[in-house]
């Protein structure tokens, strides 16, 4: 992690870390790298005959349209035009970059995180996150402006507002990825008062699918509130109650889903990619027979590979990470239990929407229930608690490099008694330490992860 870049772009407290100062910086930063580091000559030429073109669009935040107004400014101020497209997914500003052909994606968005947190994601112009090198310069232009383009005359950038205008184009693309067989059963979807909430109603008709919508009306400040894939409990209660066979429930970005079977039973993103794995096994797709998570999936998704004849290996956590992992080991299917899934043959980037087709693709073709589907992949007791931290940064690196902290990790290894592992890692867009315990029982796994967050407390 850089300077502002952390896992998944620049993240913070709106108005605080992430202010309409910095913003304003990011995007003349953002605006000056794509002419400093063209990544084909190609692009240089480009670069030498016309404006860049920057994309950007938002979820539903209350600070999109203050962060937006200054990342636009600061994107004209250094020569480019800009493209504002609204409320949009994570993912659907990845595919109109490279449909549109376009210079650069730009999202406004902290997915998951609760409405006062935002952050700003970049895409390149074919649909991948940039490079470290390329966010290393914009960092360095962030604080030195001294190469900062400062453009004059017909030279300062435009903004196009095309709020809606390309909506159906992505929903058609999705779309394109379903069977032709409708799901019979009736869905309950949450779009977590986020960006789901302009494309999920428009997807879901046109698959002639019988579905009931909620968390569908935000006010810019109850995106993930209560709702979403980090919040289940209602969508549970949906389907226990009889009415609906499976739900399905998005981050506030929507390149996150996770699943609630008909038995109201969460299916996480684990278990989704053993499914996935298997499913493409079968028709011959899953390349090299092999899939990628991250140091933190459950340990039963070994014994799903090795039970089924395919490997799985272990990424640093985050969707980026994967994406690396994936191209270094030639596969085409990785993700994270999370439910940000990526199908790599068809996008560049994990899209929760395009995962909950592919999910429901194999429950028409298969006959089975979502149950049934994931009844033989195994999970071992797993927690992962956080420690919230009050002091920073400072209080992390004291913790995490504390002998006696070392010592305590050790001693609770042992308590697992060589079954199961204990995982510790700095959250990249939160001011947490994610604990991760797997053991023999989900007793042990709570006591030994309470014994760490007490012991943190003491350092």
């Amino acid at each position: 992690m850089g300077k502002y870049f952390g896992t998944d772009g620049i993240r913070g407290v709106a108005g605080e870390k992430l202010s309409a100062e910095l913003a304003f910086k990011i995007g003349r930063a953002a605006a000056t790298a794509l002419t400093l580091s063209a990544m084909t000559n190609e692009r240089q030429e480009a670069a030498s005959r016309a404006r860049p073109v920057v994309m950007i669009g938002r979820d539903t935040r209350i600070s999109c349209d203050m962060l937006e107004t200054a990342l636009a400014a600061g994107l004209c101020s250094a020569g480019a035009d800009v493209i504002s497209l609204g409320v949009l997914p994570t993912p659907a500003i990845a595919y109109l970059t490279v449909k549109s052909q376009s210079d650069m994606g730009i999202v406004i968005s902290a997915s998951h995180n609760t409405f006062e947190y935002n952050g700003i994601k970049i895409f390149g112009s074919d649909g991948y996150k940039p490079s470290d090198e390329f966010e290393e310069l914009i960092e360095r232009l962030i604080d030195d402006d001294s190469e900062i383009r400062k453009a004059v005359g017909c030279d300062i950038g435009t903004i196009s507002i095309e709020h809606g205008v390309r909506t159906n184009e992505y929903v058609k693309y999705l779309a394109s990825h379903a069977v032709g067989a409708r799901y019979g059963g009736r869905i309950a979807i949450d779009c977590a008062n986020g960006a789901a909430s302009e494309t999920a109603r428009l997807l879901f008709r046109q698959l002639h699918a019988e579905f009931e919508i909620i968390a569908d009306e935000p006010d810019g400040v109850n995106i993930n509130r209560d709702c979403g894939s980090m919040h289940l409990n209602y969508l549970q209660d949906m389907i226990k109650s009889g009415r609906f066979s499976i739900g399905i429930g998005f981050d506030g970005d929507a390149d996150r889903c996770l699943i609630v079977d008909e038995k109201g039973n969460i299916i996480d993103g684990d278990m989704m990619l053993a499914m996935f794995a298997r499913d493409m096994q079968q028709s011959g797709k899953l390349k090299n027979d092999a899939f990628i998570g991250t140091v933190v999936s459950n340990a039963g998704m070994d014994i799903f590979a090795r039970e089924n004849g395919f490997t799985f290996h272990r990424s640093d956590v985050g969707d980026r990470n994967v994406l690396e992992m994936m191209k270094e080991r030639s596969c085409n299917l990785g993700g994270e239990s999370s439910g940000h899934i990526i199908f790599s043959d068809i996008a560049t980037t994990g899209d929760g929407q395009l995962t909950a087709l592919m999910f429901l693709n194999i429950l028409v073709s298969s006959g089975k229930t979502a149950s049934e589907l994931i009844s033989d992949v195994p999970r071992l007791p797993q927690v992962m608690p956080s420690f919230k931290l009050t002091e920073g940064s400072e209080q992390r690196d004291r913790i995490l490099a504390h002998p006696l902290f070392a010592q305590e990790i050790a001693k609770q290894e042992k308590a697992l008694d060589g079954y199961g592992r204990i995982h510790i890692r700095p959250s990249g867009t939160e001011a947490i330490i994610r604990v991760l315990v797997e053991a023999k029982t989900d007793k042990l796994s709570n006591e030994i992860a309470q014994s760490l967050l007490d012991f943190m407390k003491t350092l």
